[in-house]
């Protein structure tokens, strides 16, 4: 910021930015630069000579760049309807929905699916995109701890102890993205079960990495019509975008009633095909992804060794350092010595929780990562900084 607060023509902006500088909060874009350590591309896809090609192969047989409007006027391309049908076989639901991205679409799942007098109990650490729809919604929303469904059983009894009667939605991350815990998928689902509930599972840090394929942490239960998965396109399968993958009766309904559907420019048809692109890779070449699983339990190995770091349990290694200013500071000095590390502050992640989130992506090296965790040890050493458990 060029101008004192006072010259601004909008000073209250300008103070909250100053407010943020003095706090070690203030954000900005920074270049590309280094190893990757940041980004969610965990299967190196997104810079890949198979999407290239791909990109190149889809325009050679003249799939257009844009869509030119929304699905339900002229925007509904080829690619998007062949793209829903083969993700939906590959997730193995009834339907598929793509999307522009994850955040749009989780905004649209649950300003538009639950219903007045409904209930949406979501885990503590849902992300923003879900907190955003509720608070769009109709329905009523309550939170519980942070994986624990016990916790999430005692608030159904509690809410219908006190007459709440209609249905509930139960909403969890298989993979959070801050924290790089896993969800007890199969306990939610026994919950969901028992309580008729539906269980709506965010998969955008376990897509292309967990279970068969590459198909997630729910994949096991998606078949059944009260439970809904959404696929992000933009991490693990190297593009953007997102696919919501359920029951056609909820298709149907995001198409007729989701506003962040309708009133949208559909995602560009070259996206889809390099989704599509992206989908066949998973199913046709499971060697990507073991070949990530070795970097993310080398990772872990040496974090233990070299930090004495442990309790990962994905490809999202969070170091925890607590203070804002100090955390961001120990990121550039990484970013010094060529490894993009990001510092992650709050509001992202809770207050005095501050952390370096070191990202496991598929453009690293067993040898370059094993650098990395000596530097980050000598950095550790050299600061006095200790990391919370």
């Amino acid at each position: 910021m060029s101008q004192p607060a006072a010259a601004q023509p909008f000073p209250r902006h300008a103070e909250a930015l100053q407010s943020l500088q003095a706090r070690g909060r203030f954000r900005q874009l920074m270049p590309r630069a280094g190893h990757d350590f940041a980004s969610n591309d965990y299967l190196g896809l997104a810079q890949s000579e198979l999407l290239q090609q791909a990109a190149s192969a889809a325009l050679a047989r003249g799939v257009p760049v844009g869509a030119g409007g929304s699905r339900l006027l002229r925007g509904n391309a080829d690619e998007h309807v062949v793209l829903e049908a083969e993700a939906a076989a590959f997730f193995g639901t009834e339907a598929a929905l793509f999307m522009g991205g994850g955040f749009n679409a989780n905004q649209a799942i649950f300003s538009t699916l639950p219903q007045k007098g409904d209930l949406v109990l979501h885990d503590a650490l849902i992300h923003a995109s879900t907190h955003d729809g509720m608070r769009l919604g109709r329905a009523e929303a309550c939170k519980f701890r942070h994986n624990d469904p016990v916790d999430a059983a005692a608030q159904i009894a509690g809410w219908r102890a006190e007459g709440g009667a209609g249905q509930i939605w139960i909403a969890i991350e298989s993979v959070y993205s801050m924290e790089g815990t896993l969800a007890p998928v199969a306990e939610f689902a026994v919950l969901a079960a028992r309580e008729d509930a539906v269980l709506v599972v965010d998969e955008a840090h376990a897509t292309g990495l967990f279970e068969d394929l590459g198909r997630g942490l729910a994949h096991d239960y998606a078949d059944d019509p009260k439970v809904l998965t959404l696929h992000t396109c933009g991490k693990g399968l190297g593009v953007s975008g997102a696919l919501i993958c359920g029951a056609q009766v909820l298709i149907e309904s995001l198409i007729n009633r989701g506003r962040g559907f309708i009133f949208a420019t559909a995602p560009s048809p070259l996206n889809a095909a390099l989704v599509r692109a992206a989908l066949k890779e998973l199913a046709q070449n499971p060697a990507r992804s073991q070949r990530a699983w070795e970097h993310i339990k080398h990772a872990h190995a040496e974090a233990a060794r070299l930090c004495g770091l442990s309790g990962f349990q994905s490809q999202i290694l969070p170091v925890i350092i607590g203070d804002d200013r100090r955390t961001m500071d120990l990121a550039a000095r990484l970013q010094s010595h060529g490894f993009d590390i990001r510092g992650i502050r709050p509001p992202t992640v809770p207050r005095g929780t501050s952390r370096l989130r070191v990202s496991l992506t598929g453009t690293l090296s067993k040898p370059v990562i094993t650098q990395m965790f000596e530097c980050l040890a000598k950095e550790l050493t050299q600061s006095g900084l200790e990391v919370a458990e």
